[in-house]
């Protein structure tokens, strides 16, 4: 079954400050919360997105097991939306839509992420025992640094 988590966040930027943070993958481990020991294999020397860029890393989502996760970014409308796509990882589908939208308070950041647990039923009851929480969990954080880092300047 797939699932759906959508949120969106005002940011008080420019669109170029925020296009600038969320397309580095590099920034991906600052708005994660450290439990998940989540690491960028692929090394970057510039960070600029591109369709078709696969970028590897680690993350620990569950009884701190490192699990390796890649992803390509499959799709680019530059300062506008990124679209990641799980290649390798945990998830039976993975697929993560960013939009920023620029309004007279700054930048309306819109996240949609499609996935799917693989093993059927037992995926399903894994969902609702905790995978569910652990994304909520995740977004709650990233919501808590983003507000910190860019509506409290």
């Amino acid at each position: 079954m797939i699932h759906q988590l959508y949120r969106e966040q005002q940011l008080n930027c420019t669109i170029d400050e925020a296009w600038k943070f969320f397309s580095s993958a590099n920034n991906l481990s600052k708005i994660t919360p450290k439990e998940m020991n989540f690491i960028v294999r692929t090394k970057l020397s510039d960070d600029a997105i591109y369709e078709g860029m696969i970028i590897d890393y680690y993350v620990s989502p569950l009884l701190n097991i490192k699990m390796s996760w890649q992803t390509k970014i499959i799709k680019v409308n530059n300062r506008k939306s990124f679209t990641d796509f799980q290649e390798k990882g945990p998830y039976k589908l993975w697929n993560h839509h960013h939009e920023f939208i620029e309004n007279e308070n700054g930048v309306l950041m819109k996240d949609t992420v499609d996935y799917e647990l693989p093993l059927g039923f037992l995926g399903e009851i894994a969902h609702v025992l905790f995978v569910k929480k652990k994304l909520k969990h995740i977004f709650d954080y990233r919501t808590q640094v983003l507000d910190k880092m860019f509506n409290h300047k």
